[in-house]
């Protein structure tokens, strides 16, 4: 791998590690209680509130720290959704008959043209808001996506001779998918996933604006931004800090996400050599 495709793994690592960084350090220490109003309507940044404070009079820096926490388990839970199912899926239809692996691709394709966001917010609107239907939501909405990928990789390396051969000597298809089909599939699942993230942390910003995510005290991103957007004139920094924070989250994974597939394709490795 080149150095600049090093350097934008080594960016996503630091990006993302920053954010994660936040997201501990909240967990044992905030500035300012979420509940603390002490502070003034909109005070502007000082060395008291580094960030200022919102129209509440709460601390934006703990409120920001407090989002990244949330981010991070948004997407590190979407993500394990999406994968648990779409894996399952996708190696379910490459290993079955003809006939149902045609049904799975076309239930596939279906869910696939409906945007995430927009199956999120119909599966949300089914139960009160909350982080958990957020995260379920989420996380079923991008199964289709890993599941689409999944059986791509696994119908391509059904057909190798390695797995011919292992067929052949009476290996179980527990022990194909176990010993030949999940470590092949997983360099590519890994960048799949990788920006999936990025994608389950866009989508929970999205509903939280909306009204439909995590409901306060939890300070996620997107509901930041939804309260600055009154005030935006007057204090941008409400709005300024939740958005930077999602851009710096979610181009770091992207960034880790790139770094990965070079790392793992032969064939990006020698053009980028």
């Amino acid at each position: 791998m080149s150095a600049r495709r090093s350097a934008t793994l080594v960016a996503g690592l630091v990006l993302v590690g920053i954010v994660v960084l936040m997201a501990l350090v909240s967990l044992v220490w905030l500035p300012y209680p979420l509940d603390d109003t002490s502070g003034g309507r909109l005070s502007a940044p000082s060395a008291e509130h580094l960030l200022g404070t919102d129209k509440l009079g709460r601390d934006l820096l703990s409120q920001l720290m407090v989002g990244a926490r949330i981010a991070l388990l948004v997407g590190a839970g979407s993500v394990a959704i999406a994968a648990v199912l779409g894996i399952v899926i996708g190696l379910a239809a490459a290993l079955a008959a003809p006939w149902f692996d045609d049904a799975i691709s076309a239930f596939i394709d279906v869910a696939i043209a409906f945007p995430v966001l927009l199956t999120a917010m119909l599966i949300v609107a089914l139960q009160p808001p909350s982080l958990g239907s957020a995260v379920l939501a989420i996380g079923l909405a991008m199964s289709a996506i890993v599941a689409r990928v999944s059986r791509i990789l696994a119908k391509r390396a059904v057909g190798s001779q390695y797995v011919i051969a292992a067929r052949t000597s009476g290996t179980r298809t527990l022990g194909i998918v176990r010993r030949h089909l999940l470590p092949n599939m997983a360099p590519t699942l890994a960048v799949t996933l990788a920006l999936q993230f990025g994608a389950a942390v866009l989508a929970e910003a999205s509903l939280s604006y909306l009204g439909l995510g995590a409901p306060p005290p939890n300070a996620s991103w997107g509901r930041l931004l939804q309260e600055a957007q009154g005030t935006v004139l007057t204090a941008p920094i409400g709005a300024i800090a939740p958005g930077i924070a999602l851009v710096v989250l979610v181009l770091g994974v992207n960034f880790v996400a790139d770094g990965l597939r070079d790392a793992t394709d032969p064939t990006r490795r020698g053009r980028s050599a």
